[in-house]
């Protein structure tokens, strides 16, 4: 099955992951999802991820391990909101003066830009724009 928006897939699994409570969750594997789950990994929001084997030779899946706070009753998660920004439908540029800051630098900002796929604040430092493909908070 051919999905339109993959990262938007990947976004609405770990929303759906987090409200049902769930440890783990597992999506089709990309390049550009791998990169996303790498920055998430970097800045704390989840706890850990890898490639696997699928069912199916030659299909890949990418598993995460999301992050919790507390004990199991009380737990919360570190993952508070999820936003997808630009979309096939309408693709959201930004130069390097006006990337975006999320919840005034409590969440971030993932964009891919000439350089690979950073955070805004990453793409700041280096002096680049791109595309802003998700907010994360």
């Amino acid at each position: 099955m051919s999905v339109t928006d993959p990262i938007a897939d990947m976004l609405a699994r770990i929303n759906n992951a987090i409200i049902a409570g769930h440890q783990v969750v597992a999506m089709p594997s990309s390049r550009l999802k791998t990169a996303i789950a790498k920055i998430l990994k970097e800045e704390g929001f989840i706890s850990s991820f890898e490639v696997v084997e699928g069912k199916s030779p030659g299909h890949q899946v990418l598993r995460l391990r999301l992050k919790y706070i507390g004990e199991r009753r009380t737990r919360k998660p570190v993952i508070t909101g999820l936003q997808r920004v630009s979309r096939p439908g309408r693709r959201i540029y930004t130069r390097k003066h006006e990337i975006p800051w999320v919840l005034s630098g409590m969440g971030i900002a993932i964009l891919s830009t000439p350089k690979g796929v950073m955070t805004g604040q990453r793409a700041r430092q280096l002096g680049v724009g791109g595309e802003v493909l998700c907010k994360v908070w």
